[in-house]
């Protein structure tokens, strides 16, 4: 629980009051000295070390690469410099700085040359308690997936250096060409006391990488060696222990270090838990779709018409960071898939600790917030991206959301230049952390897949929904959760290991969503519904238009893609004590959501925060870094925004005028004016239960 607010602190300065300490005034440093502290608990039989291997090896064979032309980012080394570290906690760094590199920390005689450095901390997961779920699997893999995580966030500060016109190498924990721990002293991450090398404010250990490059930037001094006074006032202040100023607490319990593993940091078992979900499903109407009926597929595949064709290429991943991104989501799609063990490992027919164990791994591999369900047929794609039919062949789903940093969504404006690199960045850490969980499974002799947003055999939305990580929203065809509102991406592992379903949930979202419209009004495009629910493929929704939602995302010309309805959603929420007041009551006290609504009007939540901003606007065209020739997208609440409600009409594309899942390349036009009159006869979900006998809303 979050006594203190981090609104005012800047992104850069990162989650642990590094700025606090003492500081060297001589910036240079002797060659590392001391060893770092070792993970306490030893690796058993069934431990998922092995599946870490291949995504450790993509990242290493990805260190260097080519250098695009120069961009026009910032001269300023101190600029830079923050630039680069706020990226890194973008990346959920736990502590990142710069420094020079002396000619003794490159441990070969062929080098680049490089002068600069950033280098990342990552650390070691927590550990509560003993024959906790999931420990058989996570215990003596602490140091690798701290390692796994460093070398990626190297990999990718490296890969987005390089597109801003600047030479870079990432030296990862298993290839590097310099002493990266003499590099973590001389940027003042890391200190060694009494032959031991520790990093402030950490407990246990961690793991390094480093990206060395020949863009200027500004040095972090080294850290002094610090006074009983100097401890004082920094890693044993009172202010540091509550998480004053907004940075992680000291008292773990704030932060939710007393919680299980496998229950995660967010007090979900605290939300009432229901035998179906809020809204209307019926199954028998449900019918599948294929991954051709999307409308980014559609637009792929020119039934939008030639520019939104040519947009859909480029539209979310436009960005230097984005592009560093999704080179990374693609690496990973060979290994969302492959040979199960012949034998089923002894010791996992217990669901319920199954399903525990695998939160745990989830939360273990960054994940934000998990849950299980049994998959149902229709949550099936009918065929797949290659017009391939999908035969259902795993019982249960484990969903894994990735928050996508309320941090970045404040200084943004939702539909700016970060708006694509916030998806891709949580794409791109759940298709790794569902990789390794499959990788696993099937080594313990169970069938296991990750479906990812660049390949997924089942959609997604359902599936959150089924595994009670949320409720249907007025946003549309999006689930909203009550701790993180609309703020994440998915990422679902499909297995036929026994595992014991999650129930959906019920914290009153329908009745809040019904009194209030705006993620409506703040629409850019109209695409979202002020009006009520309608029945559309067996479910009760507030149907968005998906056409004009595509098309604005596709062709925003002042930003990368969309998240203006994340962005100004009232439960898009930080999480600090005062906040979870207020979800209390909006779930608690009926009477009170209308008024919890407007007030999130009136103390201006989904404005932008400028000392948010960390990023630059810039955009990446024909392999090159420039400044976006249309400008920015600054948005800030659009209070008038409801006059067109009156007005607005709603297109409809149920699936029996879908293109067919096995049409590759022959555009089928999208008839609007047909898909209009389809939305004004929709059925009411009020209908629909008396049709099926259901009983009322």
């Amino acid at each position: 629980m979050k006594l203190f607010s981090h609104r005012d602190r800047a992104v850069h300065l990162g989650p642990y009051p590094l700025e606090r300490l003492p500081r060297l005034e001589d910036t240079t440093v002797s060659t590392s000295s001391g060893r770092r502290r070792e993970e306490s608990r030893v690796a058993g039989p069934q431990n998922a070390g092995h599946a870490y291997q291949l995504y450790a090896d993509m990242f290493d064979d990805q260190r260097t690469g080519d250098v695009a032309e120069e961009s026009p980012a910032p001269d300023d080394p101190l600029a830079r410099a923050e630039h680069l570290k706020a990226g890194l906690y973008f990346l959920d760094a736990d502590m990142a700085g710069c420094g020079s590199i002396p000619d003794s920390a490159w441990s070969v005689e062929t080098h680049p040359g490089h002068a600069h450095a950033v280098v990342v901390l990552i650390a070691h997961t927590r550990i509560v308690g003993e024959n906790q779920p999931g420990d058989e699997w996570i215990d003596g893999t602490r140091q690798i997936n701290a390692d796994l995580r460093a070398a990626e966030l190297a990999v990718l500060t490296a890969g987005y250096i390089r597109r801003l016109g600047f030479d870079a190498m990432a030296h990862t924990p298993t290839a590097s060409d310099v002493d990266v721990e003499q590099l973590a002293l001389q940027s003042g991450l890391i200190e060694s006391i009494h032959g031991e090398l520790r990093a402030p404010y950490l407990s246990g250990g961690f793991a390094l990488a480093a990206v060395t490059t020949d863009m200027a930037l500004a040095a972090d001094p080294p850290l002094a060696r610090r006074g009983l006074l100097d401890k004082l006032r920094s890693t044993r202040s009172l202010g540091w222990m509550l998480g004053r100023g907004g940075t992680r607490a000291g008292i773990g319990r704030l932060n939710g270090d007393h919680r299980p593993l496998h229950m995660g940091r967010y007090p979900m078992e605290r939300i009432k838990r229901v035998p179906e979900a809020t809204t209307l499903i019926i199954p028998d109407e449900v019918k599948r779709v294929p991954v051709r009926a999307g409308g980014f597929p559609r637009a792929a595949h020119g039934d939008m018409g030639p520019k939104f064709q040519k947009d859909v290429k480029v539209f979310s991943y436009k960005t230097p960071q984005a592009q560093a991104y999704i080179q990374q989501i693609g690496e990973m799609v060979p290994y969302q898939d492959g040979e199960v063990a012949p034998e089923v490992a002894p010791g996992n027919d217990d669901p319920d600790r199954n399903a525990d164990a695998l939160k745990a791994l989830a939360y273990h591999l960054g994940g934000d917030m998990v849950g299980v369900c049994e998959v149902p047929e229709y949550a099936w794609y009918s065929h797949n991206g290659a017009g391939e039919e999908i035969t259902p062949r795993h019982k249960y789903g484990v969903v894994i959301l990735l928050d996508q940093g309320y941090e970045t969504m404040e200084g943004a404006s939702g539909d700016d230049w970060v708006s694509g690199a916030q998806s891709m960045r949580a794409y791109m850490r759940g298709a790794q952390i569902a990789g390794i969980m499959a990788e696993h499974l099937r080594s313990l002799g169970y069938g296991a897949r990750s479906h990812t947003n660049r390949d997924s055999e089942v959609l997604h939305i359902p599936l959150v929904l089924e595994a009670g990580l949320g409720e249907l929203s007025r946003i549309g065809e999006l689930v909203l959760n009550p701790f993180v509102g609309p703020r994440f991406k998915s990422v679902v592992l499909t297995t036929d290991m026994p595992l014991t379903p999650d129930q959906q949930i019920d914290f009153g979202l329908q009745d809040f969503c019904n009194k209030c419209t705006k993620c409506a009004r703040e629409c850019p495009c109209g695409a979202i519904s002020f009006g009520d629910k309608i029945m559309f493929n067996g479910y009760e929704m507030w149907k968005p238009d998906v056409e004009k939602c595509t098309k604005y995302r596709l062709g925003n010309l002042k930003g990368s893609a969309c998240g203006r309805c994340m962005k100004t959603c009232p439960y898009n929420i930080e999480g600090v004590l005062s906040e979870r007041v207020f979800l209390w009551s909006a779930i608690k006290l009926p009477f009170t959501r209308k008024f919890i609504a407007n007030l999130d009007d009136r103390v201006g939540n989904g404005s932008i925060n400028p000392i948010k901003k960390w990023w630059w606007d810039l955009e990446f065209v024909e392999g090159r870094t420039v400044l976006p020739t249309k400008g920015t997208n600054a948005r800030e609440l659009d209070m008038d925004g409801g006059r067109i409600a009156d007005k607005q009409k709603i297109a409809l594309y149920p699936p029996e005028v879908l293109p067919a899942g096995d049409n590759q390349g022959v555009p089928v036009k999208l008839l609007r004016k047909e898909a209009i009159v389809r939305g004004e006869q929709a059925e009411s979900p009020a209908s629909a239960r008396r049709r099926v006998g259901r009983g009322s809303s």
